[in-house]
């Protein structure tokens, strides 16, 4: 759910009640460095990084990143340097832990299952992203956007603390290029150590016959996604179809067979309108093993977008209605990406015209190969400028928008930029009306354990 929003807290609320608690791990490591820079309110990052193996790390992180009492609000928070194939052992630490950080807190406190979310189009993250998971006794790694057949294999290695090679994507290159990296730079020993689940996110049978057919690479299970479901979206499948409004319209070639992939023989969960009384039971005739929400979860007491956003989202829900954009053009990630109308944010042309393009967090970045060789780095939502001169198409910029710093905003941790804060943006899935009507029967708010009456009723 974006990035932050399926925190520790909502994580740890849903799995003390049995079920799989989710937190997202894309960009951590930036959520992590704003809340130290925040001053850590409450101790609780402090609190997970005691448990952490390697103490040296967490004094490093500490002393680079943590601000007694907190910034002044119209100060900006101190950028982390943007990770790329070969990044200082210090980036490296940060990610691993802030992973690690993470996904301690979600379980501390009980014996519910946890797990995390990443994006298989973010790769330079990846493997140290993995690291930490595996560190903090994750239950499950679940990744999506993308095709993440080198997953299996790497969790396996760093599980058993055996350096791994990932395969990366590299534009304008014939060659082979790969991320190396050798899990105890980070901890020494203590080795072996579960090894995490892994559920792959597909839209398709094809993807789920190609990612099962080598045991080496064949993931645990399968989250099935339908295109209601919010955030990224697989793009429609053939020829592009739009409707008045712009949005790729999908067709009976982006239903997943669910009687051919039971037949694959891995346990799935169906994902995209599934928040709803009913869900369950029509999931489990199906063949599937249980189902994925989202949408429920993300506008609940525990999630992590900002409270008062959160507020005006349920208040247009409850009165007339909330719409929800699928943009093809959104993401600097080529998917489509569905964006929630809210005042103020970058779902307004007015926002994101005054907003200054700038690229400085990076992880929805292309990697390419320039003419000399050497590796580069590019971003659809950068400047045009910029863009065009890495050897982009600078078409390929019109309508794409920040969404690292947009989904920073919406979790209140904005970079502030001249005094003034970067602008949020919403996603959620189709459903969001309909959800939070009959979620808040009697009041504006509702909490992870009403979502789950809800559902279980």
């Amino acid at each position: 759910m974006g990035v932050g929003v399926s925190d520790w807290r909502l994580a740890n609320a849903v799995a003390r009640r049995g079920h799989l608690g989710v937190v997202s791990g894309v960009a951590i490591d930036v959520v992590h460095v704003r809340r130290l820079g925040d001053g850590d309110p409450g101790g609780h990052l402090r609190r997970a990084y005691a448990a952490f193996p390697n103490q040296e790390i967490v004094a490093d992180v500490l002393d680079r990143y943590f601000v007694e009492g907190g910034k002044h609000p119209d100060e900006p928070y101190r950028n982390v340097t943007k990770l790329s194939a070969t990044p200082p052992q210090h980036l490296i630490n940060l990610t691993v832990l802030a992973n690690f950080g993470e996904i301690w807190l979600a379980k501390e406190g009980h014996n519910g299952p946890v797990g995390v979310n990443h994006l298989t189009k973010v790769q330079l993250p990846t493997p140290y992203a993995l690291l930490g998971a595996i560190l903090a006794g994750a239950d499950f790694v679940i990744m999506g956007a993308g095709i993440p057949i080198d997953i299996p294999p790497m969790l396996t290695r760093l599980s058993l603390g055996e350096p791994i090679r990932q395969r990366l994507e590299v534009i304008d290159s014939d060659t082979e290029h790969f991320v190396d990296f050798d899990p105890r730079s980070v901890v020494s020993d203590g080795w072996p150590r579960q090894r995490p689940r892994f559920l792959a996110i597909i839209s398709s049978n094809t993807l789920s016959l190609f990612l099962s057919r080598n045991p080496e690479n064949c993931p645990d299970g399968f989250v099935v996604e339908r295109p209601i479901a919010g955030g990224h979206n697989a793009p429609p499948r053939g020829k592009g179809v739009f409707d008045d409004l712009g949005q790729p319209e999908y067709g009976p070639r982006d239903e997943v067979n669910l009687a051919k992939l039971a037949k694959v023989g891995l346990p799935f969960w169906l994902a995209g309108g599934s928040g709803r009384p009913g869900s369950l039971a029509a999931a489990l005739e199906s063949g599937a093993a249980g189902i994925q929400v989202g949408t429920a979860f993300a506008y609940c007491n525990e999630s992590g977008i900002e409270p008062s956003m959160k507020a005006e989202v349920i208040r247009q829900a409850l009165n007339g209605g909330v719409k929800v954009l699928t943009d093809p053009l959104a993401s600097p990630s080529g998917y489509p990406f569905k964006v929630v109308e809210v005042e103020g944010t970058v779902s307004e042309a007015d926002v994101v015209d005054a907003r200054e393009r700038v690229c400085d967090l990076g992880y929805l970045r292309s990697t390419y190969q320039k003419p000399d060789g050497e590796l580069g780095y590019r971003c659809a939502a950068e400047p045009r400028s910029a863009y065009e001169r890495k050897g982009g198409d600078p078409l390929d910029t019109d309508g794409r928008k920040c969404l690292c710093n947009g989904l920073m905003a919406t979790i209140n941790l904005p970079q502030v930029r001249k005094g003034r804060p970067e602008p949020p943006i919403v996603t959620s899935g189709d459903d969001l009306t309909a959800v939070v009507r009959a979620l808040c029967t009697d009041t504006n708010s509702y909490s992870a354990a009403d979502v789950i009456d809800y559902l279980e009723s």
